[in-house]
């Protein structure tokens, strides 16, 4: 029988409550694209809450890669190098494909400033960049490794650059326009800070420091719950905030 592995509820609440952040602010983006009432999105108190938002799922995702890798690295039928590339290379491309589902949805919906490299691109790609970390002993380098890609890609954002293949990468192209744009540079130095503090405080997959048990309490679990079904509700809360919109606003 196969035995379900141990969820930190810690982490599924946090990453709870950064799906209430984004909720919030594409619920003020929402109403400030549509003329219901002006927000500044683009600089700002809301500017810096969307970057928080995005850096608390991106950091996360570095954690969640380190204890899943352990997790699996003890599984039989993983043993083997290309079966355990194949899971993280599988599971990259399945996110990196809902990306392309999201450029295709705003592009026939918005047009102009539909999203081309959007978060879902960069963790679909950040998932498979990151395994040669994954099994790297030199994590200690991490930290300093991340800071310096998020420098290097700050620095990058003052560029523009004729060509739009590297946009990806961070070479942001000039007069280029995305609702969404989560290039390797900066964002991928998140992920490494991430792999980081995994490795820290869950070595081989396990909680190194004790942490008081609150997974019963009411708001945790329900912070808990949406962490765990980030991706799903991701997908849903903007057709359905927009349909609210247009049945009580618009």
């Amino acid at each position: 029988m196969k035995v379900k592995a141990k969820r930190f509820w810690e982490i599924d609440a946090l990453r709870g409550i950064a799906i209430i952040m984004m909720i919030i602010f594409h619920i003020i983006f929402d109403l400030n694209y549509f003329g219901i009432y002006r927000f500044d999105v683009s600089s700002s108190f809301w500017f810096i809450f969307a970057r928080l938002t995005a850096s608390i799922f991106i950091f996360l995702v570095g954690v969640s890669l380190t204890i899943s890798y352990a997790r699996t690295t003890k599984q039989e039928k993983y043993k083997g190098k290309h079966a355990l590339f194949g899971k993280y290379l599988k599971r990259g491309l399945k996110i990196f494909c809902l990306g392309l589902v999201i450029t295709f949805a705003t592009w026939i919906s918005i047009g102009y400033g539909f999203i081309v490299f959007g978060i879902l691109h960069f963790i679909g790609l950040s998932i498979v960049l990151a395994y040669p970390f994954l099994k790297s002993r030199f994590w200690d380098f991490y930290l300093p490794l991340g800071a310096f890609l998020i420098i290097a890609g700050l620095l990058l954002r003052t560029l523009t650059f004729s060509s739009p293949w590297l946009m990806w990468l961070g070479f942001t192209p000039t007069n280029f326009y995305t609702f969404d744009y989560f290039p390797l540079l900066p964002w991928f130095g998140i992920v490494l800070i991430g792999l980081y503090f995994g490795n820290l405080l869950y070595p081989n997959g396990l909680q190194r420091f004790k942490v008081k048990d609150l997974s019963k309490l009411p708001l945790v679990k329900t912070l808990s719950f949406l962490g765990r079904h980030s991706l799903v509700i991701y997908f849903l809360h903007q057709p359905i905030v927009i349909a609210l919109l247009y049945l009580f606003v618009l």
